[in-house]
Parts: structure tokens; sequence; C-alpha cells
């Protein structure tokens, strides 16, 4: 089989080998939309970065005389040991690190950090012993704060955390901008005609995200005078067991349109005699392929997991190491997909 070059993907294109080259690594330089457009064309035809001339660049520029390997280790951090592929939103981070991981010509090898026959000790010995370069980390759903059994990873490997900011250890991370997502939400809910918009959400999911869920929504209000704005409603795991907590939130503050993560809070107010969207809008701030007829906000999860492993081949290339002193941050914005849980745009004529 012929060997798809740059020069390929150029000719398809109708484009130089330079231009390829800077789509492929995201230059600026290129408009965005003819940086999907090769993306596309190099997908379609099977393109792989040849990763030993990219180490091989790092090397020299390191002076260091390592062996030259392309592997990197996708650590799940879920309590779900089956959490790649049976969570409702982890699989799409994994997609998007799968796929970027191809691209770049990586290959990935999957640990769950909570197996109890694994240390960092044990880790350690285990990526050294497959020449794995570098870390990215999926799957922390409770908590920004990684086992300290594994500090011996963090202080020797590239890593990158993806979905969430961590605190300890503060590692650079690639995840959606919550804070944008939740405003977004918001004006679009204001451009249907709703004029009391209020957000589920549980306190233990914003605090995971440091309020930016809150603060985005928190800004939205803003927009509305204050006899209008919302208490947020955050006691959901309760109400999974107590509907009446929520009721009592619903009655008292009469929301039109509900921001939501959880798909349930369909079935609650079905359940307390409101038909959506009639009644009541609902929005969803994760949207999902498994729930279509929901409109809200695509969080494009697996571009997140696509600039982890942009960031951490990076890292490898410029011979950076352990927790760093300033992590980066890459915020990945969202996007709004329309449906049946809202009412029309209002048209202004």
């Amino acid at each position: 089989m012929k060997r798809v070059t740059m020069s390929t993907i150029g000719e398809k294109a109708g484009v130089s080998k330079n231009t390829v080259s800077l789509a492929l690594r995201n230059d600026p330089q290129i408009p965005e939309a003819t940086r999907q457009r090769i993306k596309q064309i190099a997908d379609e035809l099977g393109y792989q970065r040849n990763p030993t001339v990219a180490h091989l660049m790092a090397e020299l520029r390191s002076g260091s005389n390592t062996g030259l390997k392309a592997s990197l280790a996708l650590l799940n951090a879920n309590q779900d040991k089956q959490a790649f592929s049976r969570h409702p939103t982890i699989p799409t981070y994994v997609e998007g690190c799968q796929r970027r991981a191809k691209l770049m010509g990586y290959s990935l090898d999957n640990f769950w950090l909570h197996d109890p026959d694994l240390d960092g000790r044990r880790l350690n010995q285990i990526l050294k012993a497959r020449g794995i370069r570098g870390v990215v980390i999926v799957g922390l759903m409770h908590s920004n704060r990684l086992p300290e059994a594994f500090n011996e990873i963090w202080e020797n490997y590239p890593c990158v955390v993806t979905g969430v900011r961590t605190r300890k250890p503060a590692l650079s991370f690639a995840c959606t901008d919550h804070h944008i997502i939740a405003l977004r939400a918001f004006e679009n809910a204001l451009a249907r005609g709703y004029q009391r918009p209020g957000l589920v959400l549980d306190q233990k999911i914003d605090q995971l995200v440091e309020g930016r869920f809150t603060a985005g929504y928190q800004i939205g209000q803003t927009a509305l005078p204050p006899q209008q704005r919302l208490i947020p409603f955050n006691r959901v795991v309760e109400a999974k067991e107590n509907l009446s907590l929520f009721q009592e939130w619903f009655t008292g503050e009469k929301p039109d349109v509900i921001f939501t993560l959880y798909n349930q809070v369909y079935d609650w107010m079905e359940a307390l005699g409101y038909s959506i969207p009639e009644q009541v809008g609902l929005i969803q701030l994760e949207h999902r392929a498994a729930a279509p007829q929901w409109a809200g906000m695509n969080q494009h999860n697996d571009v997140c997991g696509e600039a982890a492993i942009d960031m951490v081949i990076s890292m490898i290339h410029s011979g950076e190491s352990g927790v760093p002193p300033y992590p980066r941050a890459t915020l990945i914005s969202g996007s709004w997909v329309d449906g049946k849980t809202v009412r029309s745009l209002v048209i202004n004529r």
C-alpha cells in the first residue's frame, strides 16, 4: 500500500505541502475552514504522522540520547473500571484521544488508576518498560484531586488532564469552557422568549468545575430584572429519592425553562404534570447523541480529548515533565443544538 504523505494530501486539497503541515498542527495562520477540510481529507486517506521524525527533532533540541518510542498512557481516573466504554460521557473524550493519537502516529495504552494492584511505583515500572512518553488522564467525575499514590507519575512524565481542572496536583488540562456553555445556553433561552431560566445542577458537579457553570448562569441573569433571577436547585442526588424537594423549588421559583445536566429532569416534569416544551422548556448543558430530542449545548468532549493529546505531545517534544509551576489550559467552546424540548426561536420583525 502506498504511504500517504503530506504531499498526497496537498494534491487532493489543492494546497501546498507546507499548508498541510501547518493545518495538521492547528496553526492559526491557516483559516479554520481550511484546516478542517485538510484534516478531513487526511482522515479519509488514512494519513498518520511519523512520530519518529517528531521525536528526533525533540531529541536533537534537548541533546538527549534516549530511545525513540511512540506510545502514550491513557489513565482512567473514574471509579468504574469500564468507564471508557459504558459511562454516559467519558467514552466521547476517549474517542477524541484515540482519533488524535492515531493521526499523530501514537499508540495508546489504557490503565485504571483504581486498580488495587497498581500504584505509582508499579505503574512507573510499566510505563518505562513499554517506552511510554506521556500521560493523559480521563474520567474524573467526583473529585479534582488525583490519588497521592501516583505522585511518582505526575513528577516524572508529561501529564495532561482532560475534562476538568485538577487541584492536587495542578496539571495542565483541556476541557470544555463550562462558563461559556452556561452563558450561551442562557442567551439561547432568552432568544426564544424565556424570561425565568432556572438551573438544576448538583452541588458536587458544580464544585468539580469550580463553580463555572453557576458563574456563567449568574452572568446570564444580569440581562434580567432582579425579580426574574432565580436561585439554582442543587439537591439533585436527594431529589432522585425524594421528588418533593425538586417540586418545592419549582413551585417557589417558577422557572419557564430549566438548564440541567440530567435527562431525568424530563421525567420529573412529566411526573409533576407539566408538558415539554409547551409549559416548561428544558436545555441540556451536555447534549448527547443518546437523547437527540433535547435542545442544548454540545460540549465537544471529543475535541477536548484531541486537545489533550496535542498538549501532551507538545510537552514531549519540548522536553517537559513534572508538575508545572504554571499549568496551561485549553478551553473548548460549545455549540448550540436545537431540539424539541424548547420553543421555537423568536424572530423579531
